[in-house]
Order: structure tokens, then sequence, then C-alpha cells
């Protein structure tokens, strides 16, 4: 009686974006900087190059100088104002220094109310991500609610493959807070 195609399809789409959902709490994080220098933080950062908008890891090397330096070294050096113009009206909370040649970017110390402001701010993103889970999941349950509306599932069929949605997504808000568990450390740890 079961129609397997389309329980497939609904379990492949269901775990696509309990993926996606998680893959896009790791990104967030890994803009949000930690008192540590992290290329990552300038990995949503477009700088206005040639006449188009273009990602800053397009147009120079970003390099880790030491713990708490960045140094981004333009392929062309007319691009210097750019990158510091971008950079400076981008939300990251550092004033870059340019001599020239380079332009530096030096990670302050985290004091503890900012750690603390961050760590809420994670706390928050998570949240975000589990009640984007949670949404995956009604939608899964919606469908199969239709198949066993239009008779394609059976009770049992249908209880059996409600119990292995909410297994999936239980899955993924435990790795949720893994995630987040794990962000929060690194925050608070000076």
């Amino acid at each position: 009686m079961m129609d397997n195609e389309k329980v497939e399809e609904i379990f492949l789409v269901l775990e696509d974006k309990l993926d996606k959902t998680a893959s896009v709490l790791r990104e967030d994080f890994a803009g949000i900087r930690a008192g540590r220098a992290n290329p990552h933080i300038l990995d949503k950062i477009q700088v206005e190059a040639y006449g188009s908008m273009c990602p800053i890891q397009q147009i120079g090397n970003i390099a880790v100088a030491d713990a708490r330096c960045l140094v981004i070294s333009p392929w062309d050096k007319s691009l210097l104002k750019a990158i510091e113009k971008a950079i400076l009206a981008s939300a990251i909370g550092i004033t870059p220094t340019n001599d020239g040649n380079v332009i530096r970017l030096v990670f302050p110390d985290l004091t503890e109310e900012r750690r603390r402001d961050l760590v809420k701010q994670v706390r928050r993103m998570g949240e975000d991500a589990k009640v984007a889970a949670r949404n995956v999941r009604r939608e899964a349950m919606e469908a199969l609610k239709k198949m066993k509306t239009g008779k394609e599932l059976s009770e049992d069929e249908s209880k059996n493959c409600e119990q292995d949605v909410e297994k999936s997504v239980s899955k993924c808000i435990e790795e949720l807070d893994k995630i987040v568990s794990a962000k929060e450390k690194e925050l608070l740890t000076v």
C-alpha cells in the first residue's frame, strides 16, 4: 500500500534541509570572532573592485600573521582604499591599518562583557536554528498526513514514518546543541 518513492522523497528533503540548517549555523559561527585572528570573519565582506562587488578573498591574499593579527595583501595595490572602506563599513568591529602595501587587522582582547554578549548571540542563533529544524519537521509531518488522508499510507506506516521524522529531527537538534556549546566554550576560553 505504501508509496515508497513519495516517502523516500519526503525523507530526502527532510535530511537535506536538516543538514543545511546545521551547516548554515556553523558558517554563521565562523564569522563570530573569539579574540583570535580568524580569516573567516572576512567571508561575507564584499569589496568594490573594477566596477563590481567581489568577495575580499578574490582580490587579495589573507594570512594569519599571529594569534591576533590578519594581513590582507591585495594583488592590486590600488584596491587598498576600497578594501579598507569595505572593512570599516562591515560590522566586524575591527579598524584596519593601511601601510600602503598591506592591510592589518589587529584583534583586540575580548572583554568579559563582550564575551557574554557573544555567548547570548550564539545561543539566540542556536535557538533560531532549532526553530528552523522544527519547521522542517512540521513540513514533513504535513506531507505524511496528506499521504495518509489520500490512502497512500496505512495507519501503521504513517506512525512509523512519523517516528522516523522525529528521530531525524531530534538527532539534528542534538547536533545543533553540540555546535552551540562548542562555540560557547571557544568564546569563554581566555
